[in-house]
């Protein structure tokens, strides 16, 4: 047996238990971590269900790929896997991912390979450590560090995250519980519009469009379509204040759902705010294109000027942000069922 194949073995041993018998189980919720893939994956009932990921290339670590308990992917492939008829734009929308558009005057959101007209500077989140994983039958928890860094590599902020996988029949979610802490300055987080949990959505979750765009072809390269092709995208917004479609961006809610279908499977995904959160309820940084964020630090870019808060986190304090992503494979969700799943959440069951 070979160096990596010792350590996979090594990796996956903490997650497989003995049963009163003292034949080994398996867990429903697992995770491997992958050292020299920069990964930890997730699996349910030893089906792929998301991955944390930290490439280089991504400036950021992010939950990838992100599929329905059917398997389907509801995530964007580009730019890490393109899939034919993707949009070819924003290419640091990848995933499930957490960061801000300016942070002590950096900007850490539209960073990455190839940033086209945004000038910077640029802050990087950088993957620091694994510090816990945990496997069961009702959940999976993963606790990861990372570094808020400027150009020079200068960390402004240590993120210490919490992710919680589980889910039962038809429905996954995905708990974030992120804690950022101030090191050895002050932090400002100047309100802007680029933030703060952010998911890219697949092509069939779109909004339906007639404006014309770069996609991608069968072989991945970007070709200009001068009229849009509608036929499979089903996207629709909803927010907990019964604001629909594109009406949502700009709005406060405690959630926001969107439903659709990918080909044959209805899919619903919401993301919800935490009441103890800053900001709460949160606004909605949410496009019909396929970027669904939740932005509760923006206020004056998003209100048009009637907010303000400029968040500032003295050296040495903390602030912790709690968000959950619902995804449910089956029969849409009504607003009365995601408001029943909120108020899990909220009363932190």
């Amino acid at each position: 047996m070979n160096l990596a194949s010792l350590f996979l073995v090594v990796a996956c041993a903490w997650s497989v238990p003995v049963d009163a018998s003292g034949q080994s189980k398996k867990n429903r919720f697992q995770l491997t971590e992958r050292k020299q893939g920069k990964r930890v994956d997730v699996t349910v009932d030893g089906k792929p269900f998301t991955s944390y990921i930290y490439p280089d290339e991504v400036k950021k670590p992010v939950l990838y790929p992100i599929r329905t308990a059917k398997g389907t992917l509801i995530t964007r492939g580009w730019p890490l896997d393109p899939r034919p008829g993707e949009r070819v734009d924003h290419p640091h929308h990848v995933g499930l991912w957490f960061n801000y558009g300016d942070v002590n005057g950096y900007d850490f959101w539209n960073n990455s390979n190839d940033t086209g007209s945004h000038k910077g500077p640029f802050g990087t989140i950088r993957h620091r450590s694994v510090d816990q994983m945990s496997g069961g039958d009702d959940k999976a928890e993963l606790v990861v560090s990372s570094k808020w860094q400027k150009p020079d590599g200068t960390p402004l902020l240590l993120e210490t995250t919490r992710y919680v996988f589980s889910g039962e029949g038809d429905t996954r979610i995905i708990e974030r519980v992120t804690t950022l802490k101030a090191l050895q300055e002050d932090v400002l987080f100047r309100d802007n519009k680029e933030g703060l949990i952010a998911l890219r959505l697949a092509r069939e979750l779109e909004h339906p469009s007639t404006q014309p765009e770069i996609f991608t072809d069968a072989s991945g390269k970007a070709t200009s379509v001068p009229r849009m092709e509608n036929e499979g995208i089903t996207g629709m917004y909803e927010s907990s204040e019964g604001v629909k479609g594109d009406s949502v961006w700009g709005t406060r809610a405690s959630w926001v759902s969107l439903n659709g279908r990918i080909g044959q499977e209805p899919v619903t995904v919401a993301i919800m705010d935490h009441p103890q959160n800053i900001g709460y309820p949160t606004y909605w940084h949410a496009r019909g294109y396929g970027l669904f964020a939740a932005n509760p630090l923006g206020q004056k870019a998003m209100s048009n000027g009637a907010q303000e808060l400029n968040f500032k986190l003295r050296a040495g304090e903390s602030v912790t942000f709690r968000h959950r992503v619902l995804v449910h494979s089956g029969e849409n969700l009504a607003s009365e069922e995601v408001n029943a799943a909120y108020r899990k959440f909220a009363l932190n069951k």
